[in-house]
């Protein structure tokens, strides 16, 4: 019973027959490949957006770094949520990758930036002078670290404020698929048309092996970005196994049909919780359940083999009750749901 990440489970099928048939013969290298120009042209499709930039790199933490060192100067300040993935789990790379870009973490209540909290940090940053950096762009993430989704018009309230502010606004979508699939909304009312710059697509939390989509929606941002991919070791010389992945994905909807298995097997998990007398932190909306549940039933479930991380961190253990995280994959198994289910709730 293992959902202590959707990174835990592996590739689906479909991404493996895709590596497997693009294994197949020589290719160009570094991205002049076939297989690369077919994934770009359907991401293009899929997004609604003919004009976008599409680029391919093999983990989150590069397309976020990448694509916001694209967006700010080193001296930059990028506003994002205190709890970001970018701000807690990237070990600086964003910071490191822009050559000294500031980011400036901002509070909301369920992972969630509020737009008067936004629109207040922007204008203060704004008046900062030289000596605070310039404002560069904000950075939101959909789905939350917590789970919860922006809706669209959420992101547009965002976009809105950030705009107008003069800052592109970047999505980190590694539960993209997820955020998605909870809205029933199409991926272009989700980005560009809520008015969000630049995407990075995520596959690895959702059936690919390691391959993550960075997407520009105006190509005049993504100017010179090709070199900085190459420049900091993201372009693969047999790029085609990164594009092979995600054109598996892309093809006839897996992405979407993928995340919205997972999310169903994450409202049955919370339905166990709270059946067993354990609460939600946060209303479940995607595939990750944030809870609570009394020590008692905590050490009964880890004595039965249950795999979970503590909430935020090991800090957690001992509490009672105690806060934790249990997330689901495309491919968990049902039935180790159900037993995680049962476990709680028989004596």
């Amino acid at each position: 019973m293992n959902f202590s990440s959707d990174n835990a489970w592996g590739a689906h099928p479909a991404v493996l027959a895709s590596l497997a048939e693009c294994n197949e013969g020589a290719a160009m290298a570094y991205g002049a490949d076939p297989v690369t120009a077919q994934t770009e042209a359907v991401f293009r499709d899929v997004l609604q957006a003919p004009d976008a930039v599409v680029r391919f790199v093999a983990t989150g933490t590069a397309a976020n770094a990448l694509a916001l060192s694209q967006l700010s100067p080193a001296f930059g300040r990028i506003y994002c949520h205190e709890d970001a993935h970018i701000e807690t789990s990237e070990c600086g790379a964003p910071e490191f990758i822009s050559g000294g870009a500031k980011l400036v973490a901002l509070p909301g209540e369920d992972g969630k930036l509020a737009p008067q909290v936004l629109a207040a940090a922007i204008k203060r940053g704004a008046g900062g002078g030289l000596t605070g950096g310039r404002n560069a762009a904000v950075s939101i993430t959909n789905a939350t670290e917590w789970g919860t989704v922006y809706s669209v018009d959420e992101v547009a309230a965002l976009a809105q404020i950030t705009h107008a502010g003069g800052l592109p606004l970047h999505m980190d979508g590694a539960r993209f698929a997820n955020a998605v699939a909870s809205q029933g909304c199409s991926a272009a009312e989700m980005t560009w048309k809520a008015g969000v710059d630049a995407l990075c697509f995520g596959g690895t939390k959702n059936g690919a092996m390691a391959a993550e989509a960075v997407i520009f929606f105006d190509p005049a941002l993504a100017e010179g970005f090709d070199y900085r991919r190459k420049q900091t070791g993201h372009v693969f010389s047999k790029q085609r196994f990164l594009a092979a992945q995600m054109l598996a994905l892309a093809t006839d909807g897996l992405w979407l049909k993928l995340a919205t298995q997972a999310n169903a097997l994450a409202e049955r998990l919370a339905e166990g919780v709270l059946a067993a007398g354990g609460g939600l932190l946060v209303p479940r909306q995607t595939n990750s359940v944030f809870a609570t549940l009394p020590a008692e039933l905590h050490r009964k479930a880890r004595a039965a083999g249950a795999i979970y991380h503590l909430w935020p961190d090991k800090t957690a253990e001992g509490l009672d009750p105690v806060p934790l995280r249990l997330v689901t994959a495309w491919n968990t198994p049902e039935e180790d749901v159900e037993r995680f289910c049962r476990v709680l709730t028989e004596g």
